[in-house]
């Protein structure tokens, strides 16, 4: 493919962009070019903080790979949203235009957003490209819990009457405190809690165990929490063939192999 026309010239008017979308649907476009620009009906930040690292794109099975580094911005990407996770898994994508006529993008590389570290009011971001997924097992490795998620196509389980709305009363660490029981005992253990009121709205935060009206989180939630917030619960389940035949009914369709022998069967011996 030839080089477009603006990049053959003696002098260039090329501008490097980055345009992010995070699962929530927010999306936002940073340029370094020293102007904002408007491109699709985004309009892209003017970032010349933002530098990128050299783009490696290869013709074989290794997964493209790119670093960008740059200031945290208040009006752009803060602090508290990467610690927070609502930036994981963003979708990413990364092209070079003609910042004179911003019209026909050249696009360097797309991909999700990978590790990220924060420091010194900046941060660095890793872009990690499609052929990433290759680096995921092919098959499944064999293990004495189930393998799906509660309520998946694999596990079939109806989650209708299996979440309940509430309110939180209090917060203390991990441990949050609501207006409405469970209605079976430990029933959010291995659940979700998701946030829809206050500074979390739009967060998951995954539950250890519940015990009557309070659930114990798997970690303390990252914004505070203010008493009143509306919280969604979602039942978990321990993953264990016990659970899935006497609580859910489900034995039928159990993703594991609880009877299989491990590997300590290898350290027996006579007698044991």
């Amino acid at each position: 493919m030839s080089a477009p026309d603006w990049l053959q010239g003696a002098v260039t008017t090329m501008a490097l962009c980055w345009r992010l979308e995070r699962p929530d649907g927010i999306t936002i476009g940073l340029t370094a070019h020293d102007r904002d620009l408007a491109i699709d009906g985004l309009r892209y930040r003017a970032a010349p903080g933002m530098t990128p690292s050299a783009i490696r794109r290869t013709d074989g099975l290794d997964g493209d790979s790119m670093d960008a580094s740059g200031p945290l911005s208040g009006e752009a990407i803060r602090e508290a949203d990467l610690l927070a996770g609502r930036w994981d898994g963003a979708r990413i994508q990364v092209f070079a235009v003609d910042w004179a006529s911003p019209k026909v993008p050249l696009l360097l590389g797309e991909g999700t957003l990978g590790a990220v570290e924060t420091g010194d009011g900046g941060f660095t971001a890793e872009l990690r490209g499609a052929a990433a997924a290759l680096e995921r097992p092919v098959v499944e490795e064999t293990s004495p819990t189930c393998r799906a998620r509660l309520g998946d196509r694999r596990c079939r389980v109806a989650m209708a009457g299996r979440r309940q709305f509430a309110r939180v009363l209090a917060v203390a660490g991990r441990v949050v405190t609501l207006d409405r029981s469970e209605p079976t005992a430990d029933a959010y253990g291995s659940g979700v809690l998701r946030w829809f009121g206050g500074s979390n709205a739009g967060l998951e935060t995954a539950v250890a165990a519940s015990a009557g009206a309070t659930v114990t989180l798997e970690r303390i939630p990252p914004m505070p929490v203010e008493a009143g917030t509306l919280v969604e619960l979602v039942e978990g389940c321990d993953e264990r063939l016990e659970t899935c035949a006497n609580r859910f009914g489900n034995a039928a369709n159990f993703r594991g192999e609880p009877y299989l022998p491990g590997i300590d069967l290898l350290t027996r011996y006579p007698g044991a």
